[in-house]
């Protein structure tokens, strides 16, 4: 058919391999894993800083709602 089976995947597994070698693919293994977990933290960095600033803006809010009713207090 059309798909790939999995001794197709092994042969070229085993090509590549013999074309790079075990050091050569390990360390692009590693540098690839390094990319992928430098990517996630950049990502959860991004979170927290837009959660951060989320709250930052519902305090100010919180905290203007607030100073009209003092000054009401203050008038009467």
């Amino acid at each position: 058919m059309g798909g790939i089976s999995i001794w197709q995947l092994l042969i070229i597994a085993l090509i590549v391999v013999l074309l790079f070698g075990t050091k050569k693919l390990r360390s692009l293994g590693g540098d690839l894993g390094g990319a992928v977990k430098g990517f996630k933290n950049a990502m959860s960095d991004e979170d927290k800083k837009a959660l951060e600033e989320k709250e930052v803006a519902q305090t100010s809010q919180q905290a203007e709602e607030k100073k009209p009713e003092s000054k009401d207090k203050e008038q009467a």
